[in-house]
C-alpha cells in the first residue's frame, strides 16, 4: 500500500515538473542565452503572482540588446502589475538611448502612469513635428486675425516646429497651450507695427518677436521654429471702428436734441398756464374797476374833469378862401376889401367814444377797453369873419 503511493506520488511529481519544463524552459534558455540572467524558479513565480513572464523576458532580452542598463526585473513586474504598457516603455527607453536623449527607467515609467505615450513622446523629439496655428478645422477660418496701429486687419497662418521636452514632460503643458500662446504672441506682434506694410514686407518681424517671448516655458514642448505660412490683407477695422462710433455719436445727439425738444414744450406749456393764469388776475382785477368807480364817485373822492376847448386860428389856405368868396372880379387886387379881422371863436367840442382791442380780445373775441377822443369842429363860412368897422 506504501510502496503504491509512493508510486503515484512521484509519477505526479514527474508529471509535474515536466509540465514546468515544458512551458518554462524555452523562456529560461532564451534568457540564459542573451544574458538576462533571469531563473527558471524565477519564471514560476511571475506566474504565480499573475504576471506574463513570456512579456517580462521578451522585454528584458530587447533592453539588453539594445546596450541599456541593467535594469532590475523587479521593476518591470511592477510595472505590468500598475497597468503601465511595459512593452512601450522598453521601445522608448531604446529608442532614446540610440538618439543620445538622457531616459531613465523611472521616468518613462511615471510617464506612461500618467496616461501620455512616452514612445510617441520621444519619437517627437527625434523627429520635431509641426503645428499649423491655429487649426485648419477651427471655427475661425484657420487664419490668425490682428490689426495694426494703423487699422488694418492682416490674417495670418503659421507653422510651429516643436520638439519633446522630456524634462517636462510630466506636469508641463500640452500642445493646445503652445497653439493658444503663438497665436497670443503673433496678434501681439502685429498689433506692435507701425503699418500693416511693415509685417507685409518683413514677416520675420512677427516671428522674431514671438520667439523671444519665450512661449515654450512650463510646456512639454520646445519650439524650434515659427514661420510664416501666409499672411493676407483684412478689412479696414480702424475705419469700421470709427464710422461705428461716428452713428453712437449721432444717436446720442438726436437723443440729447430730443431731450431739450421735449424740455422746451414743456417749458412752453408752462408759460400758456401762466399766461392765462395771469390774464385771468387781469380779468378779475377789470371786473373790479367799475365798483371801485362807483364807490368812489358816491364817496366823493373822484371828479370829472370837463372837456378842454380846443381854439385855432385860420390858416393862410383858409383866408385864401375868404378871400375869394368875397373878390368881385377875376383878380384879387382888384377887389376892394374892407378891413377885417379873424375873430377868435369857440369850436364846438365833440367828444366820441373808440373802441380798442383789449389783451384779451383774443380769448373773450370781445373789445373791453375804450377811449374817449376829444374832436374840435372850427367854424368855417362868412359868419366867421367880422369886420373891423363893426
Amino acid at each position: 500500500m506504501t510502496d503504491a503511493v509512493l508510486v503515484i506520488v512521484g509519477t505526479l511529481t514527474l508529471a509535474g515538473m515536466a509540465i514546468v519544463v515544458g512551458r518554462y524552459f524555452s523562456l529560461w534558455l532564451q534568457a540564459k542565452v542573451t544574458g538576462t540572467h533571469i531563473g527558471l524558479l524565477s519564471l514560476v513565480m511571475m506566474s504565480l503572482r499573475k504576471v506574463d513572464p513570456r512579456l517580462i523576458v521578451q522585454c528584458k532580452v530587447m533592453a539588453v540588446q539594445a546596450g541599456l542598463a541593467n535594469f532590475p526585473t523587479n521593476a518591470i513586474e511592477a510595472q505590468y502589475l500598475a497597468g503601465g504598457n511595459v512593452h512601450r516603455i522598453t521601445l522608448a527607453l531604446i529608442v532614446a538611448h540610440r538618439a543620445g536623449i538622457d531616459l531613465d527607467w523611472n521616468t518613462a515609467a511615471a510617464v506612461d502612469l500618467a496616461g501620455r505615450d512616452i514612445l510617441k513622446a520621444v519619437q517627437v523629439s527625434v523627429n520635431p513635428r509641426v503645428i499649423n496655428c491655429p487649426d485648419p478645422e477651427s471655427a475661425n477660418g484657420g487664419t490668425l486675425d490682428g490689426v495694426a496701429k494703423d487699422g488694418i486687419q492682416l490674417k495670418v497662418r503659421v507653422r510651429v516646429t516643436v520638439r519633446t521636452n522630456l524634462s517636462n514632460l510630466i506636469g508641463g503643458a500640452t500642445e493646445a497651450t503652445i497653439v493658444a500662446r503663438v497665436g497670443q504672441g503673433i496678434v501681439s506682434a502685429i498689433g506692435a507695427c507701425d503699418s500693416y506694410r511693415e509685417a507685409l514686407a518683413d514677416p520675420q518681424i512677427i516671428t522674431r518677436q514671438v520667439l523671444e517671448r519665450g512661449l515654450d516655458s512650463q510646456t512639454a514642448f520646445a519650439i524650434v521654429s515659427i514661420d510664416i505660412a501666409d499672411i493676407d490683407v483684412g478689412v479696414n477695422i480702424g475705419a469700421r471702428l470709427k464710422v461705428d462710433q461716428a452713428d453712437a455719436d449721432i444717436r446720442m445727439a438726436r437723443a440729447r436734441a430730443e431731450q431739450r425738444r421735449a424740455m422746451a414744450i414743456a417749458h412752453e406749456q408752462e408759460m400758456v398756464a401762466l399766461t392765462i393764469e395771469n390774464l385771468s388776475t387781469v380779468i378779475l382785477a377789470e371786473a373790479e374797476v367799475p365798483t371801485a368807480m362807483a364807490t368812489a364817485l358816491r364817496a366823493g373822492q373822484l371828479r370829472v374833469n370837463q372837456p378842454t376847448v380846443v381854439t385855432s386860428r385860420p390858416t393862410e389856405d383858409d383866408q385864401e378862401r375868404q378871400r375869394q368868396r368875397f373878390r368881385g372880379s377875376t383878380r384879387v387886387d382888384e377887389v376892394h376889401l374892407p378891413r377885417h379881422r379873424w375873430q377868435e371863436k369857440k369850436s364846438t367840442t365833440v367828444t366820441t367814444t373808440e373802441l380798442l382791442p383789449s389783451p384779451l380780445s383774443g380769448f373773450f373775441g370781445t373789445n373791453l377797453a375804450s377811449r374817449d377822443t376829444v374832436l374840435s369842429v372850427k367854424p368855417v363860412g362868412h359868419d366867421a369873419c367880422v369886420d373891423d368897422n363893426q
